[in-house]
C-alpha cells in the first residue's frame, strides 16, 4: 500500500485496484480503513478538500460551523 498524503488524522492511500482512506485511532494507535473510494476522482478530491473528509467521517465534527445564513438579494 503506498501512502499518498497525510493529514493528521486522516491518511490517503493507493493500492493498484482502488484507494482508501484511513483513519487514526489515538486509542489502539493504529490505522484503519474509513473509506474506499469508488474512483481517482473521488481520492483526488477528498486530498484536496479536508471538509468532504469530514462529510465522510462519522466522528468528523461539523463542517460548516458558521449557522446564520446570509441573504444574497439586496433589501
Amino acid at each position: 500500500m503506498k501512502v499518498l498524503l497525510e493529514r493528521f488524522p486522516y491518511r490517503f492511500c493507493e493500492e493498484p485496484d482502488r484507494g482508501y482512506i484511513q483513519k487514526y485511532n489515538l486509542l489502539t494507535k493504529r490505522w484503519f480503513h474509513l473509506y474506499e473510494c469508488d474512483c481517482e476522482l473521488q481520492l483526488s478530491t477528498a486530498m484536496g478538500d479536508i471538509n468532504y473528509v469530514k462529510w465522510l467521517d462519522p466522528e468528523g465534527g461539523p463542517i460548516n460551523v458558521n449557522n446564520a445564513v446570509s441573504n444574497p438579494y439586496n433589501k
